[in-house]
């Protein structure tokens, strides 16, 4: 049985782009909240039967709107959370860019790990498995996450380096589509933007 899963990300917020989020509670920015109203009214068009989020307020504020729309409710799923940046975390790019840690994390992503935080494929694993363990019935399902976690899943899928995963976009309130089967995983739709 073939089951809808849709990868969105989160809205925009204040510090995408300059600061690295991580797992940090930042809400979402007005834009982000129209992002959020977008994707609602774009995923209406779906019969959802379940929709399921990350533990972070950015994700569950884009989830919302959807949810009303389709008389759901939010599963948190940690398993959706952001990469567990560590020591990262909270630091602007440009002060990154400089970091010896933060060069070979960027260069050895199939590997390296974030100092006091986790690897990409630890990352990765935990929401491969958990989109892979949501039941028939309760897809198509909508999965609200983060952006490398989201770029992860593809890379895997498409069995490429993780250090490839700038090779595609995933803009803030964008969807990707996957489709599970019992024959394997097939990418339906990349970084769609409602």
């Amino acid at each position: 049985m073939t089951r809808t899963i849709l990868l969105a990300r989160h809205g925009i917020h204040a510090e995408v782009g300059h600061i690295l989020s991580g797992r940090s509670e930042i809400a979402l920015a007005d834009e982000g909240r129209a992002q959020a109203e977008r994707l609602a009214w774009w995923l209406s068009r779906m019969p959802l039967s379940s929709i399921h989020t990350s533990p972070r307020a950015r994700t569950q504020q884009t989830a919302a709107p959807a949810a009303a729309r389709a008389g759901l409710v939010p599963v948190v799923a940690p398993a959706l959370d952001e990469i567990d940046f560590g020591a990262f975390t909270g630091r602007d790019f440009a002060s990154l860019d400089a970091d010896a840690d933060w060069q070979r994390w960027n260069a050895e992503r199939d590997t390296a790990r974030c100092p006091n935080g986790e690897t990409m494929a630890e990352a990765v694993e935990r929401a491969w498995r958990y989109i892979h363990a949501i039941p028939t019935d309760k897809a198509p399902a909508l999965c609200v996450t983060h952006c490398d976690v989201i770029r992860g899943l593809v890379a895997r899928h498409l069995g490429v380096s993780f250090t490839r995963i700038y090779g595609f976009d995933c803009d803030p309130g964008s969807v990707t589509t996957l489709q599970l089967s019992n024959a394997g995983t097939r990418l339906v739709a990349l970084n769609e933007r409602p």
